[in-house]
Parts: C-alpha cells; structure tokens; sequence
C-alpha cells in the first residue's frame, strides 16, 4: 500500500538543509577532518557547518590551519551545495535519468531558487549548473595566474579553486588566516573576487536575461529587452554599492592606506558587503563606526533573489522604495518600468522586512544578554549572521555556547528566509472566502 506524501515543498526544502548541515557537522566532527586526529566539538562543527549551507562564512575558527584537507573539502561541498540550493542537485540527477517529478517536488525545487517558476525547470538548472562551473572554472583559472608564484603548482591550483567557489557561492570563506588582507593591494585578485561575487550575488534568473540579451546584441539583431526583474535588480545593486563606496570613502579614513588603495578598499568591501560574500581585504573590527553601519545596512539589503547570496534581496529593497515612492505621490499602484507590481509581492516584501526586523531584535536581546562584546559588535555579528554574509568585527569565536547556537540558527533562518521557515511550520493555510466590516484604524 502506497502512503501518500503529505509533506509541504516548504517543509522538505527546510528539512533537507537542516539535513545536509547535520550531516555536514558529523563529517567534521571525525578524526580525518583535523591534521592532528582530534575531534572538533560537535556544537562548533554544528556551527561550522551551518555557515557553509548558509553561505554566511562565519567561522570559530581558521579553517586553513584547523583543518585537514579532508575537512576543507567537506565544507567546500557544503557550501557548494548550499549556494546552489540542493534542490538544483536533486533535479540534475534526476534529469539525467530521465525520471519525472511529481508537482509537489516541482514546487520544492522551484522554492529552493526563486524565479524560476516561470521557465522550464529542467532547462533552468541546467544553465544555473552549467553557468556555475564556467565561472568557476574560469574564476579557477585566474585566480591560479595570480597566485601560482612562489607556491607549488598543486597547492596553487587548490587554493585558486577553493577561493573561486566561495567567491562565486558569496561564501567568504578563506584559506588565509587574515581572509584577504594580504592582497588588499593586489588588483587582479580583488577584480577577480569581486567580479564572481557580483555575478553570484545578482541572480541566476538576471544572469541568464543578461546572457540572452547579449547574445542577441552581438549577433546585431534586435536586443530582447531585460525584463523589469533584471532591471530592477541591477539598478539597486549598482546604486547600493555606488552610494555605499562614496559615504565609506568619505567617513573612514583608512590610515595608512593613499587614496587609489582606500578606493579599492572601500569599492571591495562594499561589493563584499552588498552580494553577502563575506571576503575582507581591510580590519573590519577596526573600521569607523559609521563606515560599519553601513556595511550592516548593505549586509541586511543582500544580495538578488535565485542568487547564491542572503539578505532582504535588493529586489525587496527595490519594491519598497517603490511602494514608499508611490505613497509618498499619493499613488496607489507600485509602479517600475512601465509595469505594475502586484500588492501581493509589495505585502510579502513588508512581510520580509518585518521578519528581519524581528530576528534582529530578539536576536539583539539576547546576545546582549549572554556576550561579553559591545552593542555594535553584537548587532554587527548578528546582522552578518541574518543576511549570510561572514563579515565579523572579530567577536565569532568567543562567543558562548548560548551564542554559537543562536548564531547557528540566525545563519539558517537567512538561508530558507524567514517567510520560508516561517510558512514551513505551517500545517494549514486557510483562505477566507468572507470579509469582515472595516475598521478606521488611526495610525502615525
């Protein structure tokens, strides 16, 4: 007798990151992930293991020296998988044995990447896979022409690899103890890194619009016009990280650094901030309070929706400058780019915003409550927690159990979204067929 499989796309989709990081925490937890055969305790393996799914970078420790190769490639698959999204893999494979899906695990693989209900979904994780591994590959390749100096070929090529997929994942994590710093004045590295993270932090669904629009454009026929989505997650990501590098430049005096270094710096570290990569190439921890309020701003906003990058999604910021635009002019449709916004995305935006806003208060209660760190610091790690990003003022390791494990779950709730987890847990969503009286509700 067949049992039906009762289980919501919601439901499965949380489950089984949940299920990939426990089993994650356990492969770390063995001898063969440390160089001397120690086990790492299961709540900072837990933790670790939390970030790589996540792709937040956040770490209790040097993952270059406390780990064996073995452990590092065991975090490398995590955080390959989790800027993926797990369902991309199960799609794959099935497709490659030419098994059909039932509509319920259609509808989990299209929540795991946003966007892609509109397209073939077989055809989309085809390309999302074979856009990964191209930029990747080629992200690999650069980075090995950089950094194949004064290293042994294999160890070059190890290094330029790892660092090419935490680029493109937004994962932030690093093989160097001082993350990038010591390439803070190497310009091809920080082009190179850069660059993935843009292209991992904007989207699959906008790196396809732009590949089909500029392949029409150099073949000199008619460009197919981006669609509204692409604009608008192009247009907030360049003005995000634009407004973002000018305010920084301008309040963080970066000591010691001339004004070329200070540019790259700035521009560097607002692109990490802004796709939720996490690479560092400056001291966060010792930044200029302003500057480091809007690096939290910028890791809050996130990256695009369908991209390996956390956050809000620039496209939910987007939606609610809109929505504020729109009733600041007294309109009453959202409109951009000669298109209307349904009430329905501009509700699940507001929807967003008050979940982060919420995790962040409760989150801010009790950290300040069971940290020995500042307020800054503490809403800092938490922001970079809730928006996956891995940037830290320094305070990561020393947190206490209460911390490690409210981070964990801060990291996880950035992954699936907070309206994701939250609708996940729902057994039942009942639609009311009926309206009751209106009520005058004075607010403001």
């Amino acid at each position: 007798m067949k049992h039906r499989f009762n289980a919501k796309p919601l439901q499965i989709l949380v489950v089984g990151y949940f299920l990939i990081t426990l089993t994650g925490a356990f492969l770390l937890t063995l001898p063969a992930a440390t160089p001397g055969g120690s086990r790492q305790p299961f709540l900072d393996a837990w933790f670790q293991a939390t970030s790589a799914i996540s792709t937040s970078g956040l770490s209790v420790v040097d993952i270059g020296r406390y780990y064996s190769m073995f452990g590092q490639v065991v975090i490398l698959a995590i955080f390959q998988i989790g800027g993926l999204g797990y369902m991309a893999f199960f799609v794959f494979m099935l497709s490659l044995v030419k098994k059909g899906l039932s509509i319920g695990r259609r509808m989990v693989a299209i929540e795991s990447v946003s966007g892609a209900g509109e397209i073939s979904l077989y055809r989309f994780f085809r390309a999302v896979l074979l856009a990964t591994l191209s930029l990747e590959s080629i992200g690999a390749l650069l980075l090995y022409l950089c950094w194949r100096g004064g290293r042994p070929p294999a160890q070059a090529a190890y290094l330029s690899v790892f660092h090419s997929v935490s680029a493109f994942c937004t994962a932030g994590f690093s093989l160097f103890s001082d993350n990038l710093v010591s390439y803070r004045d190497n310009l091809p590295v920080n082009l190179i890194i850069s660059l993935l993270s843009l292209l991992g932090g904007i989207g699959f669904i906008v790196i396809i619009d732009l590949s089909a629009y500029l392949k029409k454009a150099v073949a000199k026929k008619r460009p197919r016009r981006l669609s509204p989505h692409s604009k608008l997650v192009l247009l907030v990501t360049a003005s995000v990280i634009g407004l973002s590098s000018i305010i920084i430049l301008a309040v963080e005096p970066f000591q010691g650094l001339r004004f070329g270094e200070k540019t790259v710096a700035t521009v560097f570290q607002a692109i990490s901030a802004s796709t939720t990569d996490g690479f560092n190439t400056v001291d966060i921890g010792a930044l200029a309070p302003s500057a480091l309020f809007i690096l939290l701003i910028l890791m809050i906003i996130g990256a695009g929706p369908g991209s390996t990058g956390g956050g809000l999604k620039v496209s939910t910021f987007g939606t609610l400058t809109l929505a504020f635009r729109s009733f600041m002019l007294g309109k009453k449709d959202v409109n951009f780019s000669g298109r209307t916004i349904p009430d329905e995305t501009v509700l699940k935006s507001f929807i967003i915003l008050f979940s982060f806003l919420a995790i962040l208060a409760f989150d801010s209660v009790i950290l300040a409550a069971t940290e020995k760190a500042s307020f800054l610091q503490i809403l800092f790690e938490i922001s970079s927690a809730l928006g996956n990003t891995g940037l830290s003022m320094g305070i990561t390791p020393n947190l206490s159990p209460i911390g490690k494990i409210l981070i964990s779950l801060t990291m996880f709730a950035g992954r699936v979204g907070p309206l994701t987890l939250g609708l996940s847990l729902l057994e039942h969503r009942k639609n009311g067929h009926y309206h009751f009286a209106e009520a005058k509700i004075y607010v403001g």
